[in-house]
Order: C-alpha cells, then structure tokens, then sequence
C-alpha cells in the first residue's frame, strides 16, 4: 500500500520489534501456566456438554474437583475415567461429577491412555476442521458483499427475539450479527447451559444460543444470497471456553482482547494472559476472526490525548496473536470515532487516526466502532454523527464497520433504529465507495502531521512497555488511564503453574494445526 501519511517505516517497524518482545514475554508467562478455564475448555472440546439440575456445567464441576490435579492437566486423568468407566466423555464428566467414577490413580499416564487422549483430541480437530469446511463452502457459493462489512447489534435478552432481529437486519443489509452479552457475564466463572430468554442488557452466551443464531443466521443467508457472519464473545472468565465454543459452533467473529478483561473487567492480569494464549489458538484453528478491543480505550480515557495508547495496543495484539496462529486476515483490530464532534478539525484528526492504522495493517480487517462517548439525547445530531463516521470509515478502507445508532445514548436501540442505520450507512458508503482511490493528504499538513506524531508517541509507549514489562505498564496506567495490579482483579485463584508432567494433547494437536510461534526467540 503506498502511503498517503508519508508514515516512516523505520519507525513502524521499531514498534513492531517491541511489540514482538512483549508477545514473547507474555507468551512465555503463559506457557508456564494453565487455568480452569483452559481444563474446561479442553473437556469441552472432547466432547463434554450439558449440566446438572441447577445449571452448573459438567466441566466445572469436574474441574473444581480436581484441582490438584490441574498442574498436570486434565485430559489424562479424564481418558483414564473414561477407560475405566466405558462411557462417553459426557457420561463420564457426570460420573466423576456425581461420585461414581475417580481421577488420578494408577494408569493415569500409561499407554492405553495416552492413546485415547490423543484420539479424543483428533475427533476435536475433525470437528473444528468441518465447521472451517462449512464455512468457506457457504463463502464460496454465497459470497459477503462488499466491505467495510456492515455489524449490527442485537441484544434483547432472548434469543429467540434476538433471531427475529437479526433477520430483520439482515433484510436491511446487515453483514455481521453479533449477539450482546448479558450485563457482567465475563464476571461469571462458568458458561450457562442451554436456551435463555432472559438477559440484562444482552443475551447470555451459551453453546445453545450459538446454534440457535447460527441457524437462524444460516437460513437469512439463503435468503439474503449472501453469507452473513455471527459474532460473540471470547473474553472474561470464560474466555477459552468461549472461544472453543464459537470453533464448534461455527461463529465467524469473536471480540478478544489481550487486556480489555484487565482494564474494563478486572480480571486478573495472570488469569488474562494466560487465557489468552489458549483462546487465540482456537481462534486460528477455527479459521475465527477476532474483534479487539482498543476502541474502549477512549470511553475512559480523551481520545485525541490518548490516541497513541490504541495504537500501542493494536501492534500488541498483533504481534501476540501472530504468535499464536491467527494471520492477518483475523485480525479485527479496534478503533474507535471517539474525539469531540463540535472541537474543530476534529474530523480531520479521525480520519488521521483511521487511516493510519489502515496503513501500518493493511492486511488486517479493521473494525472501526462508532461514535458513543459524545453522543447525547439529540437524535439528529446523532444521526449527522453517525453519518460522518460511515464517511470516514469507507473513505479510509475499514474491513469491519460496527453500525452507530442515534439513539445511543437514549436506550437499547429498537429494531427501526437500526433499520435506520443501516439505510443511511449504505446511502453514503455507496455514495463514496471509491473516494479513497480519488484523494490523497497535503504534505506538512494537519492530517499528515497528526498521523506521525501519533506514531511517535506510540513508539515510545511501546519501548517503555517492552523495558518494563507489560505488568508494569498496566500497573502505571499506561492504557486507558486505569491501573491494575499482578495480583488483583477476579481469577487469579484459578491460575496453575504448570508441573513438568503436564499434559494437553487438545492444545498440542491446535499448535500443530497453525503457525503457533509461542514465545521462540526470534521466531
């Protein structure tokens, strides 16, 4: 891509060395550790479903009573109750959940079972391999249309409504649905089982719901003529089940952040980083596009001040999920239309910010989120608002354009509000759909200026973050203006060390899958 910011490329690459080595030093943290999580997301992947009369997974239970057995991993002992007991993985979680059937013991380690672990690991890779068959085969014969994909958002709290909503979207042009957790989810420490039809602020994520919208989804396309993406959520508590959920379940988006958890859900650092690892490995396998989340960086902290910090993430989350698999083309990287609309220029200094990143990731699909921050009861300077960032997104080659609503800052828009939307996105992306190939920026002007000063300023971030380490800049504030701690925020206590024995034949079938780096020096 020739660059119309006249972007120095030596400076470029010196943020992506140092991003590079905090990658490697995350990476390296996290190899050395497992979670509960991790187990439960391992047991889910073998097959694993359902709960007990009150709700709680088999996997957790399973996973909460063996914890000392963690530092070894799970899937062993598992294969062993499974020989033993000659049931299903199902059958068995609920066994060893309900007292019949033990872990550990003799055998743990043998042959016979490091066989039927290895075998229940191959059965997880052919299932995940159909789902990524599936998908490109509905791509091939339906096709997307154009891009920036077009995201909408529903979130009623049932997901049976939530179907009806999407497929109205979708009638409307939408290309992307993604289904709104319920409020504090990523709090929650377990997955809920089955349907649900209620929800605060969102709708629950569980592997029923999945498939109830990724059916719903499936025949809109039809429909449509065209494939439309579901999207939801690989972070929180839950973020490797999550992930290994949407790989089954075949979502095609997943919102997953290395520090959104930490900064806006104070998750543990430990717990975060290490989920993430495993999270994004799934990712890469299920052919998943990933949604960061850089663009919550300026609800909390001012966008023209801090547009540096969304930068320095975007090259973290970069170089972090290179390593573990995932290429260029899954990565959603986030940034947002947060800066004041009545300061002058200021359309100026975002399309600075939006072209910038289109230039220094030109292989990546990024997701530009639109304005909220500055949005207010008045619905026609809302709509004035929105239209001004669809302009600054197709005018810039965004890959994802998550749709604004006038009525943002009033309730959880109604369904005509995004029908709204969706009408006036298409109106001026159709309007400009090849402005970009017509213009270029003043040297030495305010565009240009703003651009390499913001690449400056996250040049230095990045070199401080490397020479300090990552839990460092968090304990500094460098993101977001919030500050954490290594040992605060929720999980910690559901983080291992992992012993020299430790064993996932589940994750060692997934690296060999992609092109996982880890944290291989020099890689």
């Amino acid at each position: 891509m020739t660059s119309k910011l006249d972007l120095d490329p030596g400076r470029i690459a010196c943020c992506r060395e140092s991003a590079d080595a905090v990658a490697r030093a995350v990476l390296a943290f996290a190899s050395e550790r497992t979670t509960v999580s991790i187990e439960r997301a391992t047991l889910r992947l073998i097959g694993v479903e359902g709960g007990d009369d009150a709700g709680v997974p088999w996997v957790n239970r399973v996973v909460d009573g063996a914890r000392s057995l963690l530092p070894g991993g799970i899937a062993l002992p598992f294969a062993r109750a499974m020989r033993v007991g000659g049931l299903d993985p199902t059958q068995t979680a609920r066994a060893v959940a309900e007292g019949g059937l033990e872990l550990g013991g003799e055998g743990v380690a043998d042959s016979e079972t490091q066989a039927l672990a290895h075998a229940l690991a191959e059965r997880a890779m052919a299932r995940i391999s159909g789902t990524v068959a599936d998908r490109e085969a509905r791509l091939e014969a339906l096709g997307e249309g154009p891009r920036p994909l077009l995201y909408v958002i529903v979130a009623s709290g049932n997901i049976f409504e939530d179907v009806v909503q999407a497929k109205v979207c979708v009638r409307a042009g939408a290309q992307v649905v993604a289904v709104i957790r319920s409020t504090a989810q990523s709090l929650l420490d377990y997955i809920p089982e089955g349907t649900t039809t209620e929800g605060y602020g969102g709708t629950y994520a569980t592997q029923g719901n999945f498939r109830v919208m990724r059916a719903a989804l499936d025949e809109a396309s039809e429909e449509a003529g065209r494939y439309v993406r579901l999207c939801n959520y690989a972070s929180g508590l839950c973020m490797p089940e999550m992930a290994a959920l949407g790989a089954v379940e075949r979502l095609d988006v997943m919102l997953n952040d290395a520090l959104y958890g930490i900064l806006f859900r104070d998750i543990n650092m430990q717990r975060t980083l290490t989920d993430q690892a495993f999270s994004r490995l799934v990712s890469a396998a299920g052919g998943i596009l990933i949604n960061t989340g850089e663009d919550n960086y300026l609800t909390t902290a001012d966008a023209v001040d801090a547009a540096h910090t969304v930068l320095a993430s975007q090259f973290i989350n970069e170089a972090i999920a290179l390593r573990c698999g995932l290429q260029p083309w899954q990565l959603g990287l986030g940034h947002a239309m947060q800066m004041n609309p009545l300061n002058e220029d200021t359309f100026l200094l975002e399309v600075a910010q939006a072209q910038m990143a289109r230039e220094i990731f030109p292989d990546c699909p990024l997701k530009y989120m639109p304005p909220t921050k500055h949005m207010t009861g008045d619905i026609f300077r809302g709509h004035v608002q929105d239209a001004m960032f669809s302009l600054a997104s197709v005018m810039t080659g965004q890959g994802i354009h998550l749709l604004g609503m006038m009525t943002e800052a009033m309730h959880t828009p109604h369904i005509h509000d995004r029908v709204l939307a969706l009408d006036a996105t298409r109106m001026v992306m159709g309007s400009a759909r090849h402005l970009a190939d017509e213009i270029s920026f003043v040297p030495g002007g305010r565009i240009r200026t703003r651009a390499q000063e913001v690449l400056a300023e996250a040049c230095d971030l990045l070199e401080t973050v490397r020479r300090d380490g990552i839990f460092a800049a968090l304990g500094q504030g460098r993101f977001a203006d919030v500050v954490r701690t290594a040992e605060g925020g929720r999980g910690l206590d559901g983080v291992f060390v992992k012993s020299p024995d430790y064993r996932n034949p589940v994750e060692d079938l997934l690296r060999g899958r992609v092109a996982w780096r880890g944290a291989a020096e020099g890689a």
